[in-house]
């Protein structure tokens, strides 16, 4: 038998012994392999015991299976293993442990809770095929409790063998039990696992006697714990645990030897293994860049140059030490005088090597690299201003570069521009990448100073020397930084505020243009110069953006329409589709905070409407099926978010669409009560209508939504004190209205809204009861000026939405009684109804029998014929026919009395529509 399934068990042959005897060369590297992957994946499995890890455990047991299912031909051969028996039973007790935990149950996330009552059902089902061998191992642990405890003792006692063990009689065995126990792998020992030499040392022992075992029946206890033995003896019995130390002790040496001759050969080679010694480390001297005696000169250094240059993105090069050699270099070229040319050329590689120091596209720059970028983009910058002789540009090509100091001026090939676009990458990636809810955000969100002043100075630079194509893409960078950005100082100034010390007023002055000057200065130029669509568009969207946040409604309202954008946004790339939504949001706000209800919720409704509000706006992604979106999808989609900083309050946006849609929808329901035909002006705002309505038990309101809820029910009630009540109070406060910059004047407009909206709902609600109505009174409700509720009143009458009039001597409204009653509406409804169903009914009949009936002047009406409707098919007229009979049989109808279908049936006549109807058609479709 191989050394890897040595059992020990009373069942062996005398065969086996030869067998025992095969060492690793006979039997080949299966074995050992097989036995590594049995042994890491146990390991795995313990380890994943002690931290609770089920999903691990679940993991690495399926794995353990399919490695048995791999070696089951050895296994029938050899036997099964019994480190596996013993975790197999370990791991089921284990499991049956945590089930009756209850509180440790509830206290496990989903995931684990989940894979444990897997991996029991899994381990109850599978540890049926091993029923036998786990009895023998529990029935030896019931036996001997003490010797599990005491065999990691087993070292220290050489005396006693294994084979001694065995034949000792039961008496003995029961005094012996602590002698025999140092032979034993406990349970308690389980956790020693870790020491890989040891483990695969002691199973790998080829010393396993099962002949003494077979002619020997006495002692079976002894035998069975002989079974699940971790360490054996040979089979003379003179092989001692103190030799096993000393094979080895040798195998290491030998080991170490080997490691040495490796290190003396690899000497040589640069860039090698280094063994070092403990204590004070080893100081390495940097490799030189230059041969001892070489002259220095501007070919040396650049040949130098395209040397290191060409190790650039080869597998193995290591980028820290490349970008350390380029700034040795740089130094070395500055120490020699080579020039201002060749040290800008260097200055660019540096950059482009800190660009390129992560490959994956997705990962961001670490803090320490980050800061290298911002200063050599500074330190080539100051080169620039300082040298105006020197010209960069990416026409230049490298053989017609001039380095070398001369007449000339310098020539370098390059694009500043290009390095700092990508440096303001960067900088997004570094905020996306930083949990915006932490120091380290603030920390990096300090340095967007620096990198909006490398975009002024480049700026500068630029509009001395760049093309206008250059100029449009630096000024878009600098809107980028500065269009969502609040100006408080020019807000301050706006309101005629000062600053309260002397200190700060003196800042104020001496501070440069207010942000919308800039944004006008840098937008204009842009719209004037810019030849590519995608540059104008966007810096079109950061100018209206700008205006909307700062309150100036109809500059923004008018470029927008003005543009034209909203017709062909959808053919635009994504990221200028987060931008065009971002600027919608805010202008739908800003129309809010102007009192514009219905230009808000026209504005806000597309995006609110959508469901998908954070996912539009680059604020996060929603959870989807990965039919919907794959992996790489994802990762794309990330890459878009919008910084934290930048985020617009969605629970602000949202209170702000629920609050516009209430009182624009809450009158239009009063004055549409019993219209048929009333659509909704906002399905969003009518769903969190019907959550609340379908509440069991309704208490205070807590959620932004609960509180517009409730204010929307006290509005169709009219009650405007309990509305206002509802809108705004402390919590409301806290949440929405105190993040408006003008937060005063935004709870004026909505208290005045709710006022005249309260007093609409209210004379569409109870106008029936009155039949007059005195101004004054209304005023007084309502907490109105009188001339606003006549005002409120005339535009109602005018627009006929209130069947009233005026009587001025009196100031009172007095009602006409022209709305119909609800029964009157109802009939109405019906009438309607069957109006339909009865031209359907022909349209069938039509189809079936050709043209009949002759009560429609189908000629004069223009006609189902003219408009295709007969020559597409009788399935649609089918169609609509089914529809007409449902609506029949909605529940309008089913409570109107018999005399109603005579009165429907008299209205219809009255108004000229004659029935005509074939018997069977009669039959199945309408009675009267």
């Amino acid at each position: 038998m191989s050394r890897f399934f040595a059992t020990g068990s009373d069942s062996e042959s005398e065969e086996s012994s030869s067998a025992d005897e095969i060492t690793p060369k006979a039997t080949g590297t299966t074995f050992n392999k097989q036995f590594e992957e049995f042994t890491n994946i146990i390991k795995t499995i313990r380890n994943a015991m002690k931290i609770r890890d089920m999903s691990k455990c679940l993991e690495e047991f399926e794995q353990l299976y399919r490695a048995f299912l791999k070696s089951k031909t050895i296994m029938d051969k050899e036997g099964v293993p019994q480190f596996y028996i013993r975790l197999l039973a370990d791991l089921e007790d284990y499991l049956n442990q945590l089930w009756e935990d209850k509180e440790g149950k509830k206290k496990m996330n989903k995931n684990n809770a989940k894979a444990l009552s897997t991996l029991r059902q899994k381990i109850r089902k599978y540890n049926k095929d091993f029923e036998t061998e786990i009895a023998s191992y529990k029935e030896v642990l019931n036996c001997s409790p003490n010797v599990i405890s005491s065999s990691s003792k087993s070292d220290d006692d050489e005396g006693v063998t294994a084979k001694s063990l065995m034949k000792k009689k039961p008496q003995e065995e029961e005094k012996k039990a602590p002698e025999a126990s140092k032979f034993l792998k406990g349970a308690a020992d389980e956790e020693s696992e870790s020491e890989d030499d040891e483990e695969s040392e002691d199973w790998g022992s080829d010393s396993v006697d099962s002949g003494g075992e077979s002619e020997d029946n006495e002692g079976a206890a002894a035998s069975l714990a002989v079974v699940f033995l971790k360490k054996y003896v040979s089979q003379d019995g003179d092989k001692h645990p103190e030799r096993k130390k000393d094979d080895r002790r040798k195998r290491h040496k030998k080991m170490e030897q080997v490691d040495e001759e490796a290190d003396e050969e690899g000497e040589g080679e640069e860039g090698g293994w280094e063994k070092v010694k403990g204590g004070v480390p080893l100081v390495k001297e940097k490799p030189k860049m230059f041969a001892k005696g070489t002259e220095i000169n501007n070919a040396v250094v650049i040949k130098k140059l395209n040397e290191i240059l060409q190790a650039r993105g080869k597998k193995g090069t290591d980028r820290s030490a490349q970008i350390e050699l380029l700034h040795a270099l740089a130094g070395i070229s500055n120490e020699n005088n080579l020039g201002e040319g060749i040290l800008v050329k260097i200055k660019f590689n540096i950059i482009a090597s800190l660009y390129d120091y992560n490959t994956n596209l997705a990962a961001f720059m670490k803090a320490e690299m980050w800061k290298k970028c911002l200063e050599c983009i500074d330190e080539l910058l100051d080169i620039l201003f300082e040298n105006s002789n020197i010209f960069i540009g990416e026409n230049i090509a490298e053989d017609s570069e001039n380095l070398a100091i001369s007449d000339q001026p310098f020539r370098v090939r390059g694009c500043i521009l290009t390095l700092v676009e990508r440096m303001d990458e960067e900088f997004t990636k570094i905020m996306q990448n930083t949990d915006p809810h932490s120091q380290e955000y603030v920390d990096n969100l300090k340095d967007e100073g620096r990198v909006c002043g490398i975009i002024d100075r480049l700026l500068q630079y630029l509009e001395s020397k760049g093309s206008t194509e250059e100029v449009c893409r630096v000024y878009l960078r600098r809107i980028m930084h500065t269009y969502y950005k609040f100006d408080y100082k020019a807000h301050r100034r706006s309101l005629g505020l000062q600053g309260e010390t002397k200190s700060e007023q003196d800042q104020e002055e001496s501070e440069g243009e207010d942000s919308a000057i800039i944004m006008d200065r840098l937008c204009k130029f842009i719209y004037a110069k810019d030849r590519t669509d995608r540059i104008r568009t966007c810096a079109i969207l950061c100018h209206i953006y700008h205006h909307a946040l700062h309150s100036r409604w109809y500059q923004a309202r008018d470029l927008m329409l003005m543009s034209h954008l909203q017709d062909n946004i959808q053919h635009a790339d994504p990221p200028v589709q987060i931008l065009y939504n971002r600027t919608m949001v805010q202008l739908g706000i800003c129309a809010f905070r102007q009192g514009m209800i219905k230009d808000a919720h026209n504005a806000l409704l597309d995006i609110q409407s959508s469901g998908r509000a954070k996912e539009l706006l680059g604020q996060g992604l929603l959870m989807r099926n990965m039919q919907e979106r794959n992996a790489e999808q994802e990762k794309i989609e990330k890459r878009r978010q919008v910084p934290f900083h930048m985020h617009i309050n969605l629970e602000l946006l949202e209170c702000v669409y629920l609050v516009s849609a209430m009182l624009l929808e809450i009158p239009y329901m009063a004055a549409h009560e019993f219209d048929a035909r009333r659509r909704m002006i906002s399905k969003q705002f009518h769903h969190q209508l019907r959550v609340g309505e379908r509440q069991p038990l309704l208490g205070p309101p807590e959620s932004m939504r609960e509180h517009v809820v409730a204010a929307s029910k006290a509005m169709k009630m009219g009650d405007w004190k309990t509305c206002h009540s509802f809108i705004i109070n402390e919590k409301m406060n806290s949440k929405v209205w105190d993040l408006f910059p003008e937060t005063q004047r935004v709870r004026e407009m909505l208290v005045r809204k709710i006022q005249e909206e309260s007093l609409r709902t209210y004379l569409f609600t109870y106008s029936s009861v009155y039949d007059s109505l005195s101004m004054e009174t209304l005023s007084e409700m309502f907490e109105l000026e009188l001339p606003t509720v006549h005002s409120i009143i005339s535009k109602m009458i005018i627009n006929e939405e209130l069947m009233a009039s005026l009587d001025q001597p009196t100031q009172t409204v007095v009602m006409h009684r022209t709305e119909p009653t609800s029964l009157q509406n109802m009939t109405l409804q019906l009438a309607e109804k069957l109006g339909g169903l009865v031209e359907n009914n022909e349209r069938v009949f039509d189809l079936k029998q050709g043209v009949y009936g002759g009560y429609f002047n189908r000629d004069q009406r223009g006609g189902y014929q003219q408009k295709q409707g007969y020559q597409r098919g009788g399935y649609e007229h089918v169609q609509s026919f089914s529809h007409s009979f449902i609506h029949l049989n909605s529940p309008v109808h089913s409570f109107l009395p018999s005399p109603m279908n005579a009165v429907a049936a008299i209205h219809l006549v009255s108004k000229g529509t004659f029935f005509t109807f074939s018997s069977s058609l009669s039959r199945s479709s309408l009675l009267l």
